[in-house]
C-alpha cells in the first residue's frame, strides 16, 4: 500500500488543517458513512503524532500514515488524496496495489 498526495492537497493541509512541519496527519477507518471499499466505513483525517505506523509518506516536512489497526481498510489499495476544485473538498481514490 502507498499513500499519494497531491501538490493541491499538500496545500489544502496547510491552509485548511494548519498543517506545517513537523506535524503528522492520520488517515483512519472511521465507522459511518461508506467508501467504495466498505459500505458502514468511511476514512476519517486528523492532526495526530503517529504510534503505530503501517505506511507512511512524508511531503514538505509533514507526515501523512496509516496506523497497523486501520491497514485492513484499505484492502491492498493505494490511497490517492486529491481535491475537488470546485468544492474545495478532498477526495479520495483508491487504486488497486
Amino acid at each position: 500500500m502507498q499513500i499519494v498526495i497531491s501538490d493541491e492537497a499538500l496545500r489544502w493541509f496547510k491552509q485548511d488543517m494548519d498543517a506545517e512541519h513537523g506535524d503528522a496527519i492520520k488517515f483512519f477507518a472511521r465507522y459511518g458513512g461508506s467508501s467504495p471499499l466498505h459500505e458502514g466505513f468511511s476514512l476519517g483525517v486528523t492532526k495526530e503524532q503517529p504510534d503505530d505506523v503501517y505506511v507512511q509518506i512524508e511531503k514538505e516536512g509533514i507526515l501523512f500514515y496509516v496506523e497497523k489497526r486501520d491497514h485492513w481498510f484499505f484492502d491492498e489499495h493505494d490511497l490517492h488524496v486529491l481535491v475537488d476544485s470546485a468544492l474545495n473538498e478532498l477526495t479520495y481514490t483508491y487504486k488497486k496495489a
